[in-house]
């Protein structure tokens, strides 16, 4: 977990977090930036400046709301995720993951309705590995390896896709995929000329 010595805000919570005036509330990109479609830069250092980006990113997906996002996401390709898979009525669980990958994956499968804060207002079945175990390094540039289950292994997989250019809709058929980005790409236009 995240070291709770280190003031973020988002250990607070995410009530506490939308009083809180120091949020950084960041602009989630959407297709057709080519950002989303290249692979982020592994981090060589986790310093400050990569734990203030975390804060954005907690910030960001606590807002939207979410329960996962990518730094490419906010137009930082780097390597660095964070989720929080807690349910409304449960304390927060804010998990950061600096360079993450997958090093094993279950055999068995399951199938999750996903949607994506870079894909607004699509959702579709997803096909992944059940339980997945992940090597990544925490906020203090320690490694850590953590098996993932079930929501969390979905989200997790969601996440790390971002960071090699995959968007949950390129899992999709060829023609629905084709449907939804024109869809998204329709919807931001019009937003740019509102």
């Amino acid at each position: 977990m995240i070291d709770p010595d280190a003031g973020f805000a988002y250990l607070e919570g995410t009530e506490a977090l939308r009083e809180s005036k120091v949020m950084a509330v960041r602009k989630i990109i959407t297709p057709p930036n080519p950002l989303l479609k290249q692979p982020s830069l592994k981090v060589t250092e986790v310093d400050d400046r990569i734990r203030a980006l975390v804060q954005d990113m907690f910030d960001t997906m606590y807002d939207a709301p979410g329960i996962g996002l990518a730094a490419v996401q906010i137009g930082e390709p780097l390597a660095v995720i964070v989720m929080d898979t807690a349910g409304k009525d449960e304390d927060p669980r804010p998990l950061a993951l600096v360079n993450p990958e997958v090093v094993w994956a279950s055999e068995e499968m399951h199938e999750y309705e996903e949607g994506c804060l870079s894909v607004p207002d699509i959702y579709d079945k997803v096909v992944r590995p059940a339980e997945v175990v992940v090597r990544y390094l925490d906020l203090d540039g320690n490694a850590q390896e953590r098996t993932f289950k079930g929501l969390d292994a979905t989200c997790v997989q969601h996440e790390i896709d971002h960071t090699k250019g995959i968007l949950f809709i390129d899992h999709l058929g060829r023609l629905k995929r084709e449907r939804y980005l024109k869809k998204v790409i329709k919807k931001a236009r019009q937003m740019q000329e509102a």
